[in-house]
């Protein structure tokens, strides 16, 4: 199972992709034009950062390259359109390193093309935005675990960008430097920063146009397009971990459930199986746990850990018949504490 994680495109990219792209309650219309903000009104809160870098991710049309480098050397890129046209919204995000895949994300919809297989994956999810992420935070105070400080100005794929850095008050999460930019506050620039204010994870623009080349039309005919592909939908259910015989004895200060999700998860040879997937979010930094019947001839008798960068991986079973991983871009002691506090409800 870590195997698998590891080798999924989405984990790398983390909160650098969900801050410029994750979808607000309410989609913003999309603007005409990106206008200067006086410094005045840029926000000095965390929650305020936030919400000003989601805004902006839905409110722009706008392209480009977009690249992430982690610490142990690994490196991913995509090209990435985003149009918008009145609260409608779509985009396209073409890999351009590992398995070639094309996602599309459209009014709750991903439709992820695979041209070596010829298949075309459909999936409903409750979040729009690029790249598998958490739904929308509720219930979160990120401005009770991290301080903010502003750290001057910098230029970015040839745009002028505040920078700011995100302190956690504990050690339970990372910290981050992110550069936004100065008129829409589109985020440009993510590093993840250990406790000693080391670089994880590193994801940028490599260049950015504030346009799309294809209009939100055009786009949605690329998505419809789907000749000489096999369509594959993917049931997604939503649930809860009580619902499911799950709870959390206890959980980290700040971390708040964002919901649970249940899927079969079909593997060669064998009878598809379920996945439970329960997300937890402070408002900046997100885990999910994930849980599924456990297998001797898939699963080791121990306990697992992986670090790719900025994201983090813990493993084990968990009782007599479950196998439980957890990822996140948080510290290792944060999801040991996760899967440490899992319990059958019943």
């Amino acid at each position: 199972m870590l195997a698998w994680y590891a080798k999924r495109g989405g984990i790398a990219v983390g909160v650098a992709l969900w801050l410029i792209g994750a979808a607000s309650a309410e989609p913003a219309p999309c603007a005409v034009a990106v206008s200067d903000a006086p410094a005045a009104s840029r926000p000095t809160d965390v929650a305020g950062w936030i919400a000003r870098m989601h805004r902006a991710s839905l409110s722009r049309n706008y392209s480009g390259t977009f690249m992430v480098l982690s610490s142990n050397g690994a490196m991913a890129s995509s090209r990435i359109w985003h149009a918008c046209e009145g609260s409608q919204q779509i985009e396209r995000v073409e890999a351009l390193s590992g398995t070639p895949r094309i996602v599309f994300r459209h009014e709750g919809e991903v439709r992820t093309f695979l041209p070596q297989a010829r298949i075309v994956r459909s999936e409903m999810r409750d979040a729009r935005g690029l790249f598998p992420r958490v739904p929308d935070a509720e219930g979160v105070s990120p401005d009770k675990h991290y301080a903010v400080k502003a750290a001057g100005r910098e230029r970015v794929a040839g745009l002028d960008a505040d920078v700011v850095v995100f302190i956690p008050r504990d050690a339970w999460r990372f910290g981050y430097r992110i550069w936004a930019e100065q008129g829409s506050g589109l985020a440009l620039q993510l590093q993840t920063l250990d406790a000693e204010g080391r670089v994880l994870e590193q994801a940028a623009f490599s260049e950015l146009a504030m346009e799309s080349p294809a209009g939100l039309q055009a786009m949605l005919r690329m998505m419809g397009d789907m000749e000489g592909y096999r369509k594959a939908a993917v049931p997604l259910e939503r649930t809860t971990a009580d619902a499911e015989g799950w709870r959390m004895r206890a959980t980290v200060a700040g971390f708040v459930p964002q919901g649970c999700y249940k899927k079969a998860r079909a593997v060669q040879a064998e009878v598809p199986r379920t996945v439970l997937q329960c997300i937890y979010s402070d408002g900046l930094a997100t885990l999910s746990v994930f849980l599924e019947p456990y297998g001797a001839g898939r699963h080791p008798e121990g306990a697992r850990s992986v670090s790719m960068g900025a994201t983090q991986v813990v493993a084990q079973k968990v009782g007599q018949d479950t196998w439980a991983t957890v990822v996140g871009e948080v510290p290792l002691e944060t999801l040991r504490r996760f899967i440490g506090a899992l319990e059958r409800a019943r």
